[in-house]
């Protein structure tokens, strides 16, 4: 049971997460072939997907991620469609541990973002006179990992020859 104010300890604030606002801070659709590349194609164009999160430092418990999503459909040499998404949002912290703020922004907060951002680029596609581009879930904790790994490889890498 928690000592709420008895003999001058206080009780532990609970940890928080919360949503301030989320918003398209930059877009870009392209569809450079149009309209021959709304035509009838034999084959389904190969699409490639690139994923980035960014987090910036929190200031008074408040952090804005972006999570970055690069779409591109070609086939052969030539581009079908282009989207390039920044799909943000801020964030409000509360008594989380230092240890675990890049963590949350980088996993929890980009999970948050994500169903939006898939809407978007779904909806973008459709509008361009393409069928809708349903992304796939992304695992942010691979993600993060992958991205810590890289950044201590890069620490051990500095100050060899």
């Amino acid at each position: 049971m928690a000592d709420t104010n008895n003999g001058g300890a206080t009780a532990t604030q609970p940890q928080s997460l919360s949503v301030l606002a989320q918003y398209v801070k930059d877009f870009s659709f392209e569809n450079p072939g149009a309209p021959q590349s709304l035509r009838a194609r034999q084959s389904a164009p190969q699409i490639s997907i690139g994923v980035n999160v960014q987090a910036g430092q929190p200031v008074n418990g408040e952090a804005e991620v972006s999570l970055s999503l690069d779409v591109r459909a070609a086939e052969g040499d030539s581009v079908v469609f282009a989207i390039e998404l920044v799909y943000a949002g801020m964030f409000r912290l509360v008594n989380i541990p230092p240890d675990a703020v890049q963590p949350l922004l980088m996993v929890e907060c980009a999970r948050l973002l994500f169903p939006f951002a898939r809407q978007i680029v779904s909806d973008a596609s459709r509008n361009g006179g393409f069928p809708p581009l349903m992304i796939d879930p992304i695992d942010f904790v691979a993600l993060y990992r992958q991205r810590v790994a890289e950044a201590q490889a890069q620490q051990g890498g500095v100050g060899r020859a």
